[in-house]
């Protein structure tokens, strides 16, 4: 991911998220399945994931928008039925949530491309759980590790696994020399305290 910049460090210009945190990271793992063997890669490793951490579920449900293209991947790969969940209810004809056939008492894997704090999965299993199936878990590409989402996935009791997390991102950048371990420092300071991170570091 850090080779073809699905995963950008920039501890000295950071990026701006949608929440209005200052972060020295972007994640964009939408890039990925521009590369058909990254593509390839993380379609057989989330698969892998599901097989070695969550007994073998009925449906594969991805979370809109990032989760839907490799949930598709990986129900394929599984040959699982699959769908996708909304962020909100569509606001015309059926006002669905959840895309596609699931049915009550059937099991389901959830498939996420990041995690932060973990609201939109949350949201995501909830929705799903409405219909009546039972989540065994969820997997995702990557994780920044931030204790909230630990708590938020604890609190609604779905267990959940990352093929990759921000302290091996950290580890790998330095080894390849992407980053220094000044900056390196600077970025593990950012996961402590995200939300006061570019304030005390006087970005504008």
């Amino acid at each position: 991911m850090l080779q073809i910049k699905a995963i950008k460090l920039q501890p000295s210009q950071p990026f701006v998220w949608a929440s209005g945190w200052k972060a020295p990271i972007y994640c964009d793992n939408r890039l990925t399945l521009s590369f058909p063997k990254v593509r390839t890669f993380i379609r057989q490793e989330l698969a892998r994931a599901i097989n070695n951490h969550f007994e073998k579920p009925d449906v594969i449900a991805g979370v809109a928008t990032g989760g839907i293209a490799h949930g598709a991947l990986v129900a394929q790969e599984l040959g699982l039925p699959f769908v996708y969940v909304r962020s909100s209810p569509k606001g015309h004809g059926l006002e669905n949530c959840v895309e596609g056939k699931v049915e009550s008492g059937q099991t389901v894997v959830v498939i996420e491309d990041l995690i932060s704090t973990g609201q939109s999965s949350i949201k995501a299993i909830q929705a799903l759980r409405e219909t009546g199936c039972s989540i065994k878990g969820l997997v995702s590409i990557f994780d920044y590790g931030f204790e909230v989402a630990e708590k938020n996935f604890l609190e609604e009791k779905c267990p959940y696994f990352s093929l990759s997390n921000y302290d091996i991102i950290l580890q790998q950048a330095v080894k390849n020399r992407y980053i220094s371990r000044e900056e390196a420092e600077k970025l593990k300071g950012w996961r402590a305290n995200p939300e006061t991170w570019g304030a005390s570091l006087k970005i504008a």
